[in-house]
């Protein structure tokens, strides 16, 4: 059978491509393929204690769960972002056109973030961001995040826009909005929609510094 593995963000550069295909005997196993994977790239190794991997767009560790022929895999490194709702673009973000997805008369609180480029790190100058993303996974999971939004605060609606490739200083890379009837639940649910979109939507940041590049959560 033929397996799938596709790379993002720092797993891409240390590859050298976007995918690779493994014909692996029925009944291979994940841990199968990962062992495939390391003999034939022993240079993402070091990047093992970092990534997750992602079985046809769900994160799974399972690795011994047997594999299925055309399945498609991906190692996802840390992460940083259709339905009107979620959106990741190329284009610059309106966080005016994001709050109007929510808005309404019956909302008594609107929240909105808006994450902007900064010009440094810690002590590391900042020149500009470059996003890459899973797109297709990232839009799934964007989606769950909307989904459980609305489950965990009654009424809530909530709207996500993410921006891909590079980004200057200043400009706005992501933007979030909730609205619910009060404004402690909003707040409440937004802080919640971005450190949910933090931990689990393949969407990779590689800052571009004064001294140097870095994907941020591999290290300083």
């Amino acid at each position: 059978m033929r397996i799938q593995v596709l790379f993002f963000a720092a797993a891409r550069e240390r590859v050298g491509a976007n995918a690779a295909h493994f014909d692996l005997e029925a009944g291979a196993t994940l841990g199968t393929l990962r062992a495939a994977l390391l003999a034939a790239h022993p240079e993402l190794e070091a990047l093992q204690r970092h990534v997750r991997w992602a079985r046809n767009e769900h994160f799974t560790r399972d690795f011994d769960a047997a594999l299925a022929d055309a399945d498609v895999v991906a190692l996802i490194p840390p992460v940083s972002g259709g339905a009107p709702r979620v959106l990741l673009t190329h284009g610059a973000l309106d966080a005016r056109a994001v709050e109007a997805l929510v808005a309404g008369p019956d909302r008594g609180g609107l929240v909105t973030f808006t994450g902007t480029v900064r010009d440094h790190t810690g002590p590391h100058g900042v020149v500009r961001l470059e996003y890459e993303a899973y797109e297709s996974m990232a839009m799934r999971v964007l989606e769950q995040i909307a989904d459980e939004v609305a489950e965990r605060f009654p009424a809530a609606r909530v709207a996500i826009h993410h921006r891909l490739g590079v980004l200057e200083i200043g400009e706005a890379a992501v933007v979030i909005a909730v609205s619910t009837a009060h404004r402690a639940a909003a707040f409440e649910a937004c802080a919640y929609t971005i450190e949910r979109l933090k931990a689990d939507v393949p969407i990779f940041k590689k800052e571009i510094r004064t001294d140097g590049s870095v994907w941020v959560g591999l290290g300083p």
